[in-house]
């Protein structure tokens, strides 16, 4: 009997590729499942229950308040939103009093606003919260029900499916979706199921099928859970790091800001460690209340504008210090780095000093740094300046550094091999 992943090279190399041309960088937008879970009861909660309604309004508020205009375009359908059953001809069809407009329609209202829409999918007997799944023989019926009604990007779950069924459907959905010649962006669950490291998880293939893929668990509206995820990204960063890129991304779940587990530090850590990621960055909140301190943190153009850097390299952790301070750095386009100094201290902030030389930025050359969070610039720092940044509680100082003067001919950050620490490196 072949392992789920040689039956996932037998069967998807010879037109394995995706090719979809799509999220060159990490997807934005907003998503139903952390914040709104699977409410369904739209009696006593009309307002937070997954319906129709719910995804009208979200549309208005990426359209009205200045997140489209950003690059947040996509408005994501999460679980719960099918009937109960498939209709005679075998097709999903959404909940009839929960959708009484369908899907097209929302899709078509969405598309108005200059905004795209995603919708879930779960490639087994039944969705994670118990609606049809997408079973084997359903999977190019549902591609092309997903594309007729103008759906732009697809969340494909794993519920109630085994490894056989999953390194067959993951890649046959990849194909259908392409065959449907609708752009639709294709985020898998795949790897979450196998435990998300290899030998089960080749990530060579993935990135060459999905355009965004679950590594991992769910996040929750907690802080505990954020580290969690956190700890095995990075702890597992010489596997991950190097399968992301452009259209094909590493997705460490949805962004929690503007709810109810992360204090303000917390949220801005969540943001700056997300963004160093390359992560999709996928809200889970009401955008209808939202306080004016997440919208702030969610609504950093700086910030944006590095997790959205074309080259798509994804950041990794490079020092871990007995004092609880963390330095992640990631490589930009036009020789920028971003550098996030994160503290797990519980007692006070905390001074920490250290210099460019010591986090193995070239010798001889000279930074303008921007304070993400802040706005403030720091003019001309050089490799071998020593410098402080005080990092509060559970929070980050986040930098952007340009530089000013290089040593020698152009130069750039290159990836090393595994394991090997991620310098940048003079060419």
């Amino acid at each position: 009997v072949l392992s789920g992943l040689a039956l996932a090279v037998a069967l998807a190399l010879p037109s394995v590729a995706l090719e979809n041309g799509l999220a060159r960088t990490p997807p934005m937008g907003w998503m139903s499942w952390e914040r709104f879970r699977c409410n369904v009861d739209c009696q006593t909660d009309p307002r937070n229950c997954i319906s129709e309604q719910l995804f009208f309004e979200m549309a208005d508020r990426l359209a009205e308040d200045g997140w489209r205009e950003l690059g947040y375009e996509y408005v994501n359908i999460d679980d719960c939103w099918s009937a109960k059953q498939r209709d005679a001809a075998g097709q999903l069809v959404p909940d009839p009093k929960r959708f009484p407009s369908g899907i097209k329609a929302l899709a078509d209202y969405v598309h108005a606003r200059g905004l795209k829409l995603g919708i879930y999918g779960d490639l087994g007997i039944f969705t994670c919260g118990g609606y049809p799944g997408t079973m084997l023989e359903h999977v190019k019926q549902d591609a092309q029900t997903f594309a007729a009604w103008g759906v732009d990007m697809l969340k494909l779950d794993g519920c109630y499916s085994s490894a056989e069924e999953q390194a067959k459907g993951y890649p046959e959905m990849a194909r259908a979706l392409n065959a449907t010649g609708r752009p639709i962006v294709y985020s898998c669950s795949w790897p979450a199921y196998q435990g998300g490291l290899p030998p089960k998880v080749n990530y060579t293939i993935l990135t060459e099928i999905c355009n965004l893929w679950r590594n991992y668990d769910d996040i929750q509206d907690s802080w505990d859970s954020v580290l969690s995820i956190v700890d095995w990204f990075f702890t597992n960063q010489d596997v991950l790091q190097p399968a992301a890129g452009p259209g094909h991304w590493n997705d460490p779940d949805m962004l929690i800001i503007g709810n109810f587990g992360l204090s303000y530090e917390q949220s801005r850590s969540q943001m700056a460690l997300w963004t160093v990621m390359a992560a999709p960055l996928l809200m889970s909140t009401d955008l209808r209340t939202i306080s004016p301190s997440a919208k702030e943190i969610l609504q950093n153009r700086l910030m944006i504008q590095i997790n959205q850097d074309p080259l798509g390299i994804q950041g990794r952790r490079i020092v871990k210090e007995k004092s609880h301070i963390e330095v992640f750095l990631r490589p930009l386009s036009q020789a920028a780095s971003a550098l996030v100094f994160f503290s797990r201290r519980t007692d006070m902030p905390f001074h920490y000093t250290t210099s460019l030389a010591k986090l193995h930025f070239p010798e001889d050359a000279v930074y303008e740094v921007q304070d993400v969070f802040v706005g403030k610039i720091i003019g001309a720092l050089k490799t071998a300046d020593n410098f402080s940044v005080v990092i509060n509680p559970s929070g980050v100082v986040m930098w952007y550094l340009r530089p000013t003067a290089l040593p020698v001919q152009p130069w750039h950050v290159r990836q090393q091999a595994p394991g090997k620490g991620f310098r940048p490196a003079l060419l």
